[in-house]
């Protein structure tokens, strides 16, 4: 702005002086008090016209762009049926999140009922056992290591722990592990025929041991330094003080939650 003000003022002195110099040779032949009287008046006109200019042309550069602004701010302002859209619609929106939030506490509610219950984290290899909704023991554990054997007749086992919900099947002390297949071929070992004295082994599922159904049990271990690591071939091992504490919380029938 500065720049075109000085661009202004620049050709506004040479157009003065050409009047001047204008009038000057007009009036030359004219007597001195007649000549002094016209140049004066051409001096005064010359800074009427400047002020002119100047002033429009500030009317034009700020002047224009601030009465612009002011109609558009005007113009973007809500207007009442606006703001009581907009009202309605955060009403509205609140009130759908009361719904979904009384939704989840049913479901909560509903999962997480005044019996003892088992919360498994196998991400972290954490249990939690609470009472009434209340924490009451938590603890290390080890869950699926999620290795792949394979067999060369296309045999394959996946060792994970598997999510969701479940209930304790049944309850056993000193139980008896009933070694699979994959026991002997993790192993090297030929695999015995069913019954065989070979797969019945005593001790290292620990004193307790819980039943989720299709094989999957709550145990405990003779490998205590891996407890808090997925090293199973998909149950879930505790060590012994935790083992008994759950063992003598759950009942048949109770919800174990694994995630």
């Amino acid at each position: 702005m500065i720049g075109k003000l000085r661009d202004l003022f620049n050709n506004l002195s040479d157009n003065i002086k050409n009047i001047i110099q204008g009038a000057s040779n007009y009036v030359r032949g004219v007597n001195v008090s007649k000549r002094h009287a016209m140049v004066i008046m051409v001096i005064r006109r010359t800074i009427w016209l400047t002020i002119f200019l100047v002033i429009s042309y500030f009317f034009i550069v700020s002047g224009v762009p601030a009465i612009r602004e002011k109609f558009v701010m005007t113009a973007a302002v809500p207007t009442n049926d606006t703001l009581l859209t907009s009202e309605k619609e955060y009403a509205k929106y609140i009130a759908n999140q009361k719904r979904q939030l009384a939704t989840i506490e049913r479901q909560f509610n509903a999962l997480t009922t005044g019996q003892n219950y088992l919360v498994v984290n196998t991400p972290d290899n954490r249990f939690y056992l609470y009472r009434n909704r209340t924490l009451v023991r938590e603890g290390f554990c080890s869950s699926g290591s999620y290795i792949n054997l394979k067999t060369h007749d296309e045999r394959e086992w996946i060792f994970k722990t598997p999510k969701g919900r479940f209930r304790i099947h049944g309850k056993t002390t000193y139980p008896v592990w009933r070694k699979p297949d994959w026991a002997f071929i993790e192993e090297g070992l030929p695999v015995p025929p069913p019954g065989h004295h070979s797969r019945y082994e005593y001790g290292s599922l620990g004193d307790y041991a819980l039943s989720l159904g299709d094989g999957y049990l709550i145990h405990g271990t003779i490998y205590k330094r891996s407890l808090g690591m997925p090293v199973t071939h998909g149950c879930i091992r505790m060590n012994d003080d935790d083992l008994k504490f759950v063992y003598n919380s759950l009942n048949v029938g109770s919800k174990v939650y694994i995630y």
